[in-house]
């Protein structure tokens, strides 16, 4: 494998930090040509110092000034068009660590451009996976799964030819912090708890996600795209320890099971290595302590309805997985400026989904309207 080129969108964040310490353990493996921010310019400011990028995309003019005093030499993108231009660089993959419905249009581009995509930006296949899936192929790009269930699935269907033998898929969730709750115990829960993830250290909004069990939900989404499977056939198995990230049964009952400590550098580096496996340097799973004890719950669908709700966007089609996303992405917004209470993003959800008329998208243009509409909706319940 010669030295890979690496465009990293959303470099400072809990993946993008994660992805730079398998390229500090490889630098005879990779070069990473382009870093993007939204906000945390400092933290990017230094990255360029060590990883010496080619490019670089920030949020607004103010930091993209900075930047540039900064590194006159380095071209400097600001903004959504700045994530598209930078998706064209040369480059032999792109890692999307972007949050939200920002990361598909860069996906989009990359794709169109040639380049294999890592994917950590769950929200792209979720509001777009007809039209990025198709492009992909016409392409001839790989999607490789970073989220940590993903890449279990995709391990576990490595080597069994086509996808026509498997008889389900079983996504593994955390159960996040409020495993085991009522729905009147929900009603009490503070955002410091909702924040409190026992096992994965992540993003405050993936966090808020887990807690709703709406990240497992748009997993679902992400896993009938990735892998062309009907969502029927996806059962989602709550697992506390965090040890089995996914399993796949065959049609002759087998079942191939994924394991590993909770280390989401694990699955970055199965995506920017492939198809070769790298060497890394963290702590091995010890069956006789952490694998020692394994638990599978099922997953209440009466509390946690923002799985059901999933399950039904998906079946439904048309815009409404567009919808979902969307409005909780605003929903969650709201609950971490302290607008909202923990229980009002699904119960809002279950209003916006009652209450939308689906159409079918035809262009990334028409996902981002959507989109937009979406989050429109999702404030006005709440002015």
């Amino acid at each position: 494998m010669g030295i890979k080129r690496i465009i990293l969108l959303g470099s400072t964040g809990s993946i993008g930090t994660q992805t730079l310490d398998i390229v500090r353990e490889n630098p005879d493996k990779f070069k990473i040509v382009a870093l993007t921010c939204k906000n945390r310019t400092e933290d990017l400011i230094k990255q360029i110092q060590e990883f010496k990028p080619e490019a670089v995309c920030v949020g607004n003019k103010e930091a993209a000034a900075h930047v540039s005093a900064a590194f006159p030499a380095i071209e400097v993108n600001i903004g959504d068009s700045g994530l598209r231009e930078i998706a064209k660089i040369d480059a032999d993959i792109v890692l999307n660590a972007l949050m939200g419905i920002s990361g598909m249009a860069p996906t989009y581009e990359a794709i169109l451009t040639g380049k294999d995509i890592a994917l950590a930006n769950k929200e792209t296949l979720v509001a777009g996976g007809s039209l990025i899936m198709e492009l992909a192929r016409e392409n001839r790009v790989k999607i490789l799964p970073v989220d940590s269930e993903h890449s279990a699935i995709f391990q576990c269907l490595e080597g069994n030819q086509g996808r026509n033998n498997v008889r389900r898929i079983l996504l593994t969730a955390s159960g996040g912090p409020f495993r085991g709750y009522s729905l009147e115990q929900l009603e009490q829960v503070s955002l410091k708890e909702a924040l409190n993830h026992p096992k994965w250290s992540m993003g405050r909004k993936i966090t808020i996600d887990s807690a709703t069990m709406m990240n497992k939900g748009l997993e679902v989404i992400e896993a009938k795209w990735l892998f062309d499977i009907e969502p029927e056939k996806i059962d989602i198995h709550v697992h506390p320890e965090s040890i089995v990230h996914s399993m796949v049964e065959f049609d002759d009952t087998s079942i191939i099971a994924q394991l590993g400590l909770p280390d989401m550098r694990i699955p970055i580096s199965l995506a920017l290595g492939y198809p070769e496996r790298l060497q890394y340097s963290g702590k091995s799973l010890n069956m006789f302590e952490e694998g020692a004890s394994l638990h599978f719950e099922k997953p209440d669908t009466n509390v946690f309805e923002c799985l059901s709700m999933a399950y039904e966007a998906i079946e439904n089609g048309g815009s409404y997985p567009i919808l979902l996303n969307g409005a909780n992405e605003e929903l969650v917004a709201m609950i971490l400026e302290g607008r909202i209470e923990f229980l009002d993003i699904q119960r809002s959800l279950r209003r916006l989904m009652d209450e939308h008329m689906s159409i079918r998208p035809e262009t990334i243009e028409d996902i981002l309207e959507i989109d937009r509409e979406a989050r429109a909706k999702a404030r006005e319940l709440f002015r």
